[in-house]
């Protein structure tokens, strides 16, 4: 089947990496954003102006599309809603597009109201009827960085005593989304973890010491079921250590990006 690759949330921060690799893969991409283009904006991509919680703009960015991959978040029940009207308005196409969703490993285990919200949009999609593929990956480098970063004013940096993370390159999730996007749909696929499996406070000491910041590091023993699924490892993926790019490796770049 013709037509572009749409990007939902193509201009956040997975779907910016998304969008860079299918253009350099000569791939026809449609940007859906709930903003109109920039006017500087030259990039060689369709730009699509439509909002995913109201549905407005929705059926003209998904019309013609062969592939949609979904990574829009509102954040919570919003999900779950926005991936709703988009399954409503896939459904009614001549050629359905395979609808390709981003998800997180662990929403099953820990309760967590945005996880919550990702495992039934995960169900919505699986019981949509429309050729599907879903891929769970841990967290990102560039979220571990900005909870640290978000303390920056603190006189201290907490964090979740006895929680680990397994941080992954959010351009080797991009790669491995184009990859499925260009196949046939798959269903719920392996999951996608980082290389080295951290703690919270080592992370955090990697930030810090990254950017120059003398902090003491305050581990927090937090209660409540979520904590314990973390300390638990119930976000970590061991046995899919797939990715390469280290936590170091990341914020040795980041130093060297203009601010």
């Amino acid at each position: 089947m013709n037509g572009p690759i749409l990007v939902t949330g193509g201009t956040g921060t997975l779907g910016k990496a998304v969008v860079r690799r299918l253009l350099d893969d000569g791939r026809d991409v449609r940007v859906l954003s709930r903003r109109p283009r920039p006017a500087d904006d030259r990039s060689p991509y369709e730009w699509a102006t439509g909002d995913m919680k109201t549905g407005a703009g929705l059926d003209a960015a998904v019309a013609g599309a062969r592939v949609v991959i979904h990574c829009a978040t509102t954040g919570g029940k919003g999900d779950v809603e926005a991936t709703r009207r988009l399954i409503e308005v896939a459904r009614r196409q001549s050629a359905p597009p395979h609808l390709l969703y981003i998800s997180i490993v662990g929403i099953d285990r820990i309760p967590f109201f945005y996880y919550r919200a990702k495992l039934e949009s995960e169900r919505l999609i699986e019981q949509s009827g429309l050729p599907w593929t879903v891929l769970r990956t841990t967290q990102f480098h560039d979220l571990i960085a900005m909870i640290t970063e978000a303390q920056r004013r603190l006189p201290v940096t907490l964090t979740i005593s006895g929680a680990r993370f397994q941080p992954v390159e959010v351009r080797e999730v991009a790669d491995q989304l184009v990859e499925l996007a260009t196949g046939e749909p798959a269903g719920r696929v392996p999951d996608m973890g980082g290389p080295e499996i951290r703690t919270h406070t080592d992370l955090a000491r990697a930030y810090l010491e990254s950017v120059g910041r003398r902090r003491r590091v305050v581990p927090l023993w937090l209660p409540g079921g979520m904590f314990t699924a973390l300390r638990k490892g119930g976000n970590l993926a061991p046995d899919q250590a797939v990715g390469r790019g280290t936590f170091e490796e990341f914020l040795r770049e980041r130093a060297t990006k203009p601010v």
